[in-house]
C-alpha cells in the first residue's frame, strides 16, 4: 500500500503513474496487435468489424465499470483515514457487484448486438464478422470485470506495480494466441476475441492465486467476501455519475460510428485503425488521471487540500508534455504508422486525413482528463457527468453531423477536438469554483472501527 498523504508530490505521482502508463500501453498493445493481425490476415472488413464492435462493447461494460470507480474512491479515502476494516468490506462488496453485473451484461449483449449493428447502418459485408467478434468477446465479460476490478482496487490502495505485472501476463498471452488463432488456424475475428478472453482469464486467475497468498487486504476466497449495504450505497453515490458518464460516452461513440458508417467500409476501417493508434496518447492521459484520483482521494480523506492542488498541477504538466511530443510524432509520420496495419491505399489516405486534423489537439484531451481525475478522486463525480453530456451530445456529435453533411467525412473529424475543447473549458471553470472540495465521503465513527 502507498501512503500519499506525505512525501514529495511530483515524484509520488510520477512513480505511481508509471506502472499504470505501462499497463495501459500493454492493454493497448494487444488491441493494436489484434488489429494488425486482422488487417494483415483478414482484411479491411475484419478491421471494420472490430472497430464497429468496440463502441457497443464499451457501452455494455461502461456502466458497471463506472460504478466500480466509485468503490476505488471509497477504498482510497478509507485508506487515507486509516479505516482498514472498512477497506476490506469495500473490496468484497465491489467484487460481488462486478461479478453479478458481468453475468447480466453477457446475456443482454449477446441478444441485442445484431439489432444495434443494423440500427447504426453498418455495411452488410461487415455485420456477420462484427456479430461473430462481439458475441465471442462478451462470453468473457465476467473475467474482464474480475481482472479490471482487481487492478482498480490495487490502485485505490496505492499499488500500481502489481496490476502492471498482471497486465504484462495478459498481453503476452494475447499476442501469442493472436498469432496462433488468426495467423495459424485462420479463425479471423473469432480468434481475436477468443485470444482476449483467454488472456484476461489467465491474468485474473494469476491475480487470484497471488493475492490470496500474499496480500493482507484482498482475499478472493468466496467465504471472505462480504457485501456491505452502506458501503455499496456510498460507492454507488460516487460511481453512478461516472457510470452514466461512461454510458453517455459509449452511446455517443455508437452514434458517431453511425455517421462514419454512412461513408462506407474504407472510412470505417481507417477510423478503426486511427482509434487504435490514438488510443496510445489518450490512454496515457487516462493513466495519469487514474493515478491522480487515489492521490486526491487519500489526501481528501486526510484533509490535506494543499497537497491535492499541488498534485493536480504536477500531473497536468506531465501529461501535457507527453501529449505535445506524441502529437508531433503523429503529424510527422502518419502514413508510416498506418502502413503497419494495412496496405490498402484508400484506407491509409483516409487515416492520414484523420490524424492531420485530430492529432494536434491531444493536449485538450489530456487537460480535461486530469481535471476530471482530480474531481473524481475528491468524490465530485456528478458535474463531470454533465460536462461530458454537454461536450459530447451538445457539441461533438452535432458538429460532426452538420460538418459531415457540409464538407464530407472530414467534418466528422473536426467535431472531435471541438468537443474536447468545450469539455476542458467547462471542467476547468468548475475546478476553479472549489465546490468539488465539499464532496468528501461521510464517515460515521459509530458505523466503522476506530482509527487506533
Amino acid at each position: 500500500m502507498k501512503d500519499f498523504t506525505q512525501g514529495k508530490i511530483p515524484r509520488q505521482i510520477f512513480y505511481f503513474a508509471l506502472p499504470i502508463v505501462f499497463s495501459s500501453l500493454l492493454q493497448q498493445l494487444y488491441s493494436i496487435v489484434d488489429s494488425i493481425f486482422i488487417g494483415r490476415f483478414v482484411g479491411k472488413e475484419g478491421l471494420a468489424a472490430i472497430g464497429a464492435s468496440f463502441p457497443l462493447i464499451f457501452a455494455l461494460i461502461s456502466f458497471v465499470i463506472g460504478i466500480g470507480s466509485g468503490f476505488t474512491v471509497v477504498i482510497s479515502q478509507y485508506l487515507g483515514a486509516k479505516r482498514i476494516e472498512s477497506v476490506k468490506k469495500a473490496v468484497g462488496t465491489m467484487y460481488i457487484f462486478m461479478f453479478l453485473g458481468g453475468i447480466l451484461l453477457t446475456v443482454i449483449g449477446i441478444y441485442i448486438s445484431p439489432y444495434i449493428f443494423k440500427l447504426t447502418n453498418l455495411p452488410t459485408d461487415v455485420i456477420p464478422e462484427a456479430i461473430d467478434y462481439i458475441q465471442v468477446y462478451l462470453m468473457g465479460t465476467v473475467l474482464f470485470f474480475g481482472f479490471a476490478g482487481t487492478n482498480a482496487i490495487l490502485r485505490g490502495l496505492g499499488d500500481s506495480k502489481t496490476p502492471f505485472y498482471f497486465t504484462l501476463i495478459a498481453t503476452v498471452i494475447n499476442i501469442l494466441l493472436d498469432w496462433f488463432f488468426i495467423a495459424g488456424l485462420g479463425w479471423g475475428v473469432k480468434g481475436a476475441a477468443l485470444g482476449t478472453i483467454i488472456a484476461q482469464g489467465g491474468a485474473f486467475l494469476t491475480a487470484v492465486i497471488y493475492l490470496n497468498r500474499n496480500h493482507e487486504l484482498i482475499s478472493l476466497r468466496l467465504k471472505n467476501l462480504q457485501f456491505d449495504k452502506k458501503i455499496f450505497k456510498e460507492s454507488v453515490r460516487i460511481g453512478l455519475p461516472t457510470g452514466f458518464q461512461q454510458t453517455i460516452v459509449s452511446f455517443g461513440m455508437i452514434t458517431l460510428f453511425g455517421i462514419v458508417n454512412s461513408f462506407g467500409t474504407d472510412t470505417i476501417a481507417a477510423y478503426s485503425i486511427a482509434l487504435r493508434i490514438e488510443s496510445i496518447p489518450l490512454m496515457l492521459a487516462m493513466s495519469f488521471a487514474a493515478a491522480i484520483a487515489p492521490f486526491v482521494g487519500q489526501n481528501v480523506g486526510a484533509n490535506q487540500m494543499e497537497r491535492v492542488q499541488t498534485g493536480y498541477r504536477s500531473a497536468l504538466v506531465m501529461t501535457n508534455a507527453i501529449s505535445i511530443v506524441i502529437s508531433g510524432l503523429f503529424l510527422i509520420a502518419p502514413r508510416l504508422i498506418l502502413q503497419i496495419f494495412t496496405t490498402d491505399i484508400a484506407v491509409i489516405d483516409i487515416g492520414v486525413e484523420y490524424m492531420h486534423i485530430v492529432a494536434p489537439f491531444y493536449i485538450l484531451f489530456s487537460t480535461m482528463f486530469i481535471l476530471n481525475g482530480t474531481l473524481r478522486g475528491a468524490g465530485a463525480t456528478l458535474i463531470p457527468m454533465f460536462i461530458t453530456l454537454i461536450a459530447l451530445w451538445a457539441v461533438r456529435i452535432p458538429v460532426s453531423w452538420v460538418l459531415s453533411e457540409a464538407i464530407g467525412r472530414t467534418g466528422i473529424w473536426w467535431g472531435i477536438p471541438t468537443g474536447w475543447f468545450v469539455g476542458m473549458v467547462i471542467s476547468y471553470l468548475y475546478y476553479k469554483t472549489g465546490y468539488w472540495k465539499k464532496s468528501k465521503i461521510k464517515m460515521d465513527p459509530t458505523d466503522f472501527e476506530s482509527k487506533d
